[in-house]
């Protein structure tokens, strides 16, 4: 039996995928999209407005009241990815949420509604980036304090909070490995007379250009040499098979209310 899909920002580039590659996989169906109020796919069938041909899936507003679908999948903004988790989680519903920039109150919301469903919440659902983030732990925690390291991505031009939530993760992850907190050691950019760097610092820096998906970079370096851990994304496939990936899971595997990490998804932890 298919695992049924709400797609939330269906009209988005990453929604439209989510219903193209959900709609090819033989474990899910796509029975359910979302879309903001003046949207011009609401109340029209989306697989005709992505070349699918009618597939039945009506674009709505909002969730409604017992709504037969089993997970929700939200890359949205953060105040609508809120109301529709919160939406969702009422309904017993699991969470599978990508949206980055939320302020600390709407992440508190959304760890409310990990009280009631499974939730996975995290900056990036690429297999690749996740593997990234546990090489960076490791180089970090190995190398020690005389490293510096210093966090750098780069995304397209109409992205819009940095740095980007995958950066976030990252420098999360060498901070806690060299029993770090981020919140005093993390340095976003320099300018001006910043005097000399110090040991403690984690460098974030955002660019912004053109169609990159995605890029990032975590640099460690001291006199004499430099390690470089690279990851580069060219299709926003990688991020929407892994959320796909993710809601197989927390159906599949029968998962309780919680928050849970895309390194329990592939088996890291």
């Amino acid at each position: 039996m298919s695992i049924t899909v709400c797609i939330a920002g269906a009209g988005g580039r990453m929604g439209q995928r989510l219903i193209q590659l959900a709609h090819e996989d033989p474990d899910l169906e796509p029975v359910y999209a979302l879309e903001h109020d003046k949207h011009p796919w609401i109340g029209k069938d989306v697989g005709e407005q992505i070349g699918l041909g009618k597939l039945g899936l009506i674009c709505a507003r909002s969730i409604c009241p017992n709504c037969a679908f089993d997970v929700v999948i939200d890359f949205t903004a953060p105040e609508p990815t809120v109301e529709h988790a919160e939406a969702a989680a009422e309904q017993g519903k699991a969470l599978v949420l990508g949206t980055t920039g939320l302020d600390e109150k709407q992440k508190a919301r959304i760890l409310a509604c990990s009280k009631k469903v499974p939730v996975i919440h995290v900056g990036n659902y690429s297999t690749g980036v996740n593997m990234l983030v546990k090489l960076a732990a490791l180089a970090a925690q190995t190398l020690g304090m005389d490293y510096e390291i210093e966090v750098v991505e780069a995304h397209h031009d109409l992205k819009v909070d940095a740095p980007s939530g995958t950066a976030l993760m990252l420098a999360e992850a060498v901070a806690q490995a060299r029993g770090q907190d981020l919140k005093k050691d993390a340095v976003y950019g320099r300018e001006g007379h910043t005097g000399k760097r110090t040991k403690h610092e984690i460098g974030i820096h955002a660019l912004r250009m053109g169609d990159v998906v995605g890029e990032h970079t975590v640099y460690f370096a001291i006199g004499g040499e430099r390690l470089e851990l690279t990851h580069k994304a060219s299709s926003r496939d990688t991020f929407a098979r892994g959320a796909l990936r993710a809601a197989k899971w927390l159906i599949q595997e029968r998962k309780g209310p919680g928050m849970y990490t895309m390194a329990q998804v592939l088996g890291f932890e």
